[in-house]
């Protein structure tokens, strides 16, 4: 037998040299070792770590090249073999798109494919142990860099914003699920800093390798409540959502016996070894230091420094208008010297308008010149206060470059205001009265004791 360190009759020298020697891996299962090629292959396609370190030196341009390999090799795969849409759409502020759901497919099969190469090819090896150790440490820094991005602009209440007046004035039953489950998120900052905590508390976990199996814990609790609202409500992050819970169970399935144990059968069990690195050298303990300190400053500093600049900018003084914040009724609707009487059949004339902020609002028509949504037509505008002039785009969103029409405006009174404009070749003039329009829901309500139901 070979001798060890409890043998009496072996020498220190050759107990120490004993013990010291390394154990072989325990073999896995085929169904292990097969399941295992699989996901290499495809979490190191869907997470792309080396995007994480894009800013080195011809990284970027290599990242640049990746991309393009990806986005011809989704067109061409749908155009041959998927079919998923004729036209596909790129990811946009949706993130389940024509194009999305076809990387996903295309995903799944280099994967199937590459793991059947792999598994004939290195069909004698017996297990993956220092592979598996970076597959971990990739998907871990994965969770956690979505746990921390998310969870710190929750913290300060800026993914949902508190609804707006034209919000405000959107009958409920004109939004989609989707803008009900955003805004019921965006009106309490309490709860939102809540669920942000949570996957912020996860993600920090998930840096310290002691924490890793509290943090995945934490993790999926709070990604599978995502997804159920994703789901529930239609939102367009289902992909991503199931992707970063899907990561959690991932790693959660390396420790499912000592779980099972200790969660189930309510019994005593070590500590997991599964993230510990498998390399014990001066430099390469410095490299991964390195390599950490800079994930960290990433995904964890930069991010909360950015939501903190965003933060002052929201919250702070905003700058006025010439036109007040709140809800105008249209008293007085002129096209071409003709005045045009409400009807609810008309498709031009406005009903109201309501400016969200100084430079921003919404028109009650259904005028498709607008950006529509839930009824109202959103526009921005830029006032030029010296000639009483304003230039009117065709959404909210600066990305936008539709410009509509230039309009001349004046205020007889605090409450009063005059366009003139020209729109489709058609001159225009509008009187807008301000009204005391109050909405319930924006006085944050809450109450320790309730008599009655409200």
């Amino acid at each position: 037998m070979t001798g060890t360190g409890s043998d009496p009759g072996a020498s220190p020298q050759n107990a120490s040299a004993t013990t010291a020697e390394p154990a072989s891996p325990r073999a896995w299962p085929v169904w292990q070792r097969i399941g295992f090629r699989f996901f290499v292959v495809y979490l190191l396609l869907q997470i792309e770590p080396w995007n994480w370190f894009a800013f080195l030196p011809g990284l970027s341009q290599l990242a640049g090249w990746w991309f393009r390999l990806v986005n011809w090799s989704v067109l061409e795969s749908n155009r041959r073999i998927f079919h998923v849409r004729d036209t596909l759409v790129p990811v946009n502020g949706s993130g389940d798109t024509s194009w999305a759901w076809t990387q996903f497919w295309l995903f799944l099969s280099v994967s199937a494919i590459a793991c059947v190469v792999w598994s004939v090819i290195d069909r004698k090896r017996a297990s993956y142990p220092v592979l598996g150790y970076w597959l971990r440490t990739m998907t871990r820094y994965y969770i956690a860099v979505a746990a921390l991005s998310y969870g710190i602009i929750k913290l300060f209440a800026l993914q949902m914003p508190f609804p707006s007046l034209s919000q405000l004035a959107t009958p409920l039953g004109d939004l989609l699920p989707m803008r009900l489950s955003w805004l019921f998120l965006g009106y309490s900052a309490k709860y939102q800093f809540f669920s942000g905590a949570m996957e912020t508390l996860a993600g920090l976990l998930l840096l310290y390798r002691p924490t890793v199996t509290l943090g995945l814990l934490t993790a999926a609790g709070a990604f599978a409540n995502v997804v159920m609202i994703n789901i529930s409500y239609d939102v367009p992050v289902k992909l991503y959502a199931s992707h970063l819970l899907f990561a959690c169970v991932f790693l959660l399935a390396w420790d499912a016996k000592r779980l099972f144990t200790i969660l189930v059968r309510n019994r005593a069990v070590s500590g997991t070894s599964v993230y510990e690195p498998p390399f014990h050298k001066r430099w390469q303990r410095g490299l991964a230091l390195a390599a950490k300190a800079f994930l960290i400053f990433t995904m964890l500093v930069v991010p909360f420094r950015r939501g903190w600049e965003r933060y002052r900018v929201v919250n702070g003084p905003q700058p006025g208008g010439p036109f007040p914040v709140g809800v105008y009724n249209v008293r007085t609707f002129v096209r071409n010297g003709d005045t045009v009487p409400p009807s609810p059949l008309d498709t031009v004339r406005w009903r109201d308008v309501i400016f969200d902020n100084a430079g921003g609002g919404s028109v009650g028509t259904a005028d498709t010149m607008f950006w529509q949504r839930y009824r109202r037509g959103y526009f921005r505008f830029r006032p030029d206060t010296t000639r009483r002039t304003a230039e009117v785009w065709r959404t909210s969103f600066a990305l936008d470059s539709t410009w509509l029409f230039k309009m001349r405006y004046e205020r007889p009174d605090t409450n009063t205001i005059r366009l003139w404009t020209q729109v489709r070749a058609d001159s225009i003039y509008v009187e807008l009265a301000r009204v005391p329009r109050h909405f319930q829901l924006a006085e944050r309500q809450f109450h320790w004791l309730s008599e009655w139901n409200r």
